[in-house]
């Protein structure tokens, strides 16, 4: 037996190679880069395939997309929207609704880049402890954002929205938001482990909210062969989701990872040698704890 090593997912590494240990990762870059690409390629070429940002698009011109989080926004400091920013709400819930609300920040997201870079570095160069927060801490900052936009009349998130600010800048120029940017990637690598995507985005928070209930799951459906090389907690965005569906077997938990905070960035399933995860409906086992809990009922 070969001595045990530092990599992680090593072992998926050598029973599956390096593309099959990436490939759900590899989807997600391409994923992003593309969304960033379709928006790029109208000020840099002329070709308006999409037009606008990741707050409003209109794509070929004909199918609105609105992100429900601004909407949100702009409906409790009073304003109409407009019907096409109605349509385009719908459009996006309902697509969230199907493959999960939190898929947005491993899919969609350009600070998830970032973010996981941050990670990636800060196992690299083995930096261990730092600080600490509530994960509840997005959703009281959720609450305030909105409280923000009722008593100033004003959308004030999108001031120092990273997530904005990132694409935006990206397409037309970053100037000072590369200080907020940078901030988040020192935050994450020396200060807190997957502090801003686990602990503090308010977006993040609103999109587990509205993918509570969604279809698509990430489930340990062969939980039995797992080996506990622990490399899925290990790069996991939210490591508490895993916990139960893994090892609550003896408890009658459900192997499909209900909890809306799961990203469904399917990286436990890349670094899996024993191919334990995979992605299938929330009806795919009836699950014995309350829908969305990271924790058995008692």
């Amino acid at each position: 037996m070969s001595a045990p090593s530092n990599v992680v997912g090593q072992e998926a590494l050598d029973a599956k190679g390096w593309l099959g240990a990436h490939r759900w990762l590899l989807l997600r870059r391409v994923s992003q880069l593309s969304i960033l690409a379709l928006f790029l390629v109208g000020p840099l070429f002329g070709v308006w395939l999409v037009k606008g940002n990741l707050n409003y698009s209109l794509t070929l011109n004909t199918v609105p997309l609105t992100d429900p989080l601004v909407l949100l926004q702009s409906l409790v400091t009073g304003h109409t929207p407009e019907r096409n920013a109605l349509i385009g709400v719908v459009i996006v819930l309902l697509f969230y609704g199907l493959v999960g609300g939190r898929a947005y920040c491993a899919w969609v997201c350009p600070v998830n880049i970032v973010t996981d870079a941050a990670s990636a570095l800060r196992r690299k160069l083995d930096i261990r402890g730092g600080g600490d927060l509530p994960r509840e801490t997005r959703y009281w900052l959720l609450a305030l954002i909105l409280v923000l936009a009722a008593t100033t009349g004003g959308i004030v998130w999108e001031l120092v929205n990273p997530v904005s600010m990132l694409h935006r800048g990206l397409i037309f120029g970053m100037g000072a938001g590369w200080l907020l940017i940078g901030a988040i990637f020192l935050f994450e690598l020396f200060v807190m482990k997957r502090g801003w995507c686990g602990h503090i985005c308010p977006v993040g928070a609103f999109y587990s909210v509205i993918g509570r209930f969604s279809v698509l799951r990430v489930s340990a459906s062969k939980r039995e062969a797992c080996n506990n090389c622990l490399d899925c907690f290990v790069v996991c965005p939210e490591q508490q989701v895993i916990r139960l569906p893994l090892k609550g077997a003896a408890k009658g938990c459900s192997p499909v990872i209900l909890s809306p905070n799961c990203t469904n960035c399917g990286r436990c399933i890349d670094v899996c040698s024993k191919d334990v995860f995979t992605i299938v409906t929330r009806f795919s086992s009836s699950p014995p704890n309350p829908v969305g809990t990271d924790k058995p009922a008692l």
